[in-house]
């Protein structure tokens, strides 16, 4: 069997490779973290804040509404109060069905089964 690099993936983000993936600076991810609740980094012994996937999709979510679709912050506040529960549904879903994808492409590189 030929040996295959298992990609590795991270479990925590910096705010500046969080500031990055959108383009803004890491003051803004400070301030929505404040203006928004469901924004809440872990933070590490010297107070560095620490993003999940999780919370990267949260801001991301922000991101769309305020950013690109012209929200206010209080209208993306109550736009997120009014769908939380419907879009981080969709995303934890999105995110399960990358995994799967992720554990049965193994099973089959596995197996020695080319795909079709």
């Amino acid at each position: 069997m030929p040996y295959k690099e298992r990609e590795i993936e991270k479990k925590y983000y910096s705010i500046g490779e969080v500031a990055t993936m959108f383009k803004v600076a890491p003051s803004l991810i400070r301030y929505w973290e404040g203006e928004f609740d469901m924004i809440n980094p872990k933070k590490d012994k010297k107070g560095n804040r620490r993003f999940t996937k999780e919370d990267i999709e949260k801001i991301r979510y922000i991101y769309q509404l305020v950013k690109v679709k012209g929200f206010t912050l209080q209208g993306a506040q109550e736009a997120i109060k009014k769908d939380q529960n419907k879009v981080f549904d969709k995303v934890h879903m999105i995110d399960k069905l990358h995994q799967m994808k992720k554990f049965l492409t193994e099973i089959r590189d596995s197996m020695h089964v080319k795909p079709e």
